[in-house]
């Protein structure tokens, strides 16, 4: 019996495998610039393996290392593994000063991880990326204040462009924690996850001293809403802190270059659509601890700001966008 096409992924690039959990035969498609893999149940117990278009497909029984459970766990299309795959660890900043220096002195030296870290600087004017130590870390200037989304699209691009396999997010105002870097990329480089994301709400997770306004948001307004939105009860997701494979962003499905993802719609718009199109997911315990008030306020504006990540949510939920 042939799968259901929603439960298929076709790719532009032959440079990344998709398996997907399916009662059907196993069964593979190839043709132009298109690879097309259908795995079968019985070939995911017997933990079989084969060759598409030059590259293993690899289907692992339920006791290998890619059926260990996340504390949070959806979707059945993973993407072959690949230990060795590349990894960029991308850092969106607009004039963070101190709090991008402390961010960066928490990471281990280059020659110590095995990930790259790329800062992206949204046209900061504070001084802040002319202290960075480019021997440690990457930089790319835009120039400008695009927005966030606008700059997580370029990184993106650059990941793509360098042939990383897997692209990570994370906070440039000393939030998030380096340390808890392997908790999110583990999943995707070894396991197959197409998204894992952090979450400050699951056990082993925390989040400081977080105003009570935004935990009431980003705890229980959002995180239901959109988990209404996608029939997937999710804990964190206004969380940037996040590893993508970016095979995703082969999937004609997902079409980063809207205009108006722009600014915070970007970052729930991505999660939105890993869910929604049915790719392996999950979420991690993390850390995310908000610096002195002294050191600087948020930058999202409290009505505008909250609205670009809620109204993802309603123009995806509604079918008015995608």
């Amino acid at each position: 019996m042939k799968a259901n096409d929603a439960d298929l992924v076709r790719f532009r690039r032959k440079s990344y495998t998709i398996l997907v959990n399916d009662s059907s035969n196993s069964t593979t498609h190839q043709g132009g610039d298109f690879v097309r893999t259908e795995v079968h149940q019985s070939d995911r117990q017997r933990g079989t393996a084969e060759t598409v278009g030059g590259f293993s497909s690899v289907a692992t029984g339920p006791e290998s290392s890619l059926a260990r459970q996340l504390p949070v766990q959806g979707g059945s299309k993973r993407f072959a593994p690949k230990p060795d795959g590349r990894a960029l660890m991308v850092i969106c900043a607009y004039n963070e000063n101190v709090k991008l220096s402390n961010t960066l002195s928490r990471f281990p030296k280059r020659s110590e991880r095995d990930y790259d870290v790329l800062v992206v600087d949204d046209g900061s004017t504070d001084g802040s990326i002319e202290s960075i130590d480019t021997g440690e870390f990457l930089v790319h200037r835009l120039g400008a204040c695009i927005g966030v989304g606008a700059a997580i699209r370029k990184a993106i691009r650059i990941a793509q462009e360098r042939d990383y396999h897997v692209i990570m997010f994370m906070a440039g105002n000393d939030k998030d924690r380096p340390a808890e870097i392997p908790r999110i990329l583990d999943p995707v480089r070894n396991q197959g996850f197409a998204l894992v994301q952090g979450s400050r709400y699951l056990p082993g997770g925390d989040f400081g001293n977080m105003p009570i306004y935004r935990r009431i948001t980003t705890q229980f307004v959002h995180p239901l809403l959109f988990s209404l939105a996608v029939r997937k009860r999710l804990t964190d997701t206004t969380n940037g802190f996040r590893a993508i494979h970016l095979g995703v962003f082969d999937d004609p499905a997902i079409d980063i270059d809207q205009p108006w993802l722009d600014q915070y719609e970007m970052e729930v718009y991505l999660r939105f659509e890993v869910v929604r199109l049915g790719y392996l997911h999950g979420e991690v315990p993390c850390t995310k601890i908000y610096p002195p008030k002294k050191l600087g306020i948020t930058k999202m504006k409290p009505i505008t700001g909250w609205w670009s990540i809620l109204r993802p949510i309603f123009l995806l939920g509604l079918g008015l966008r995608r």
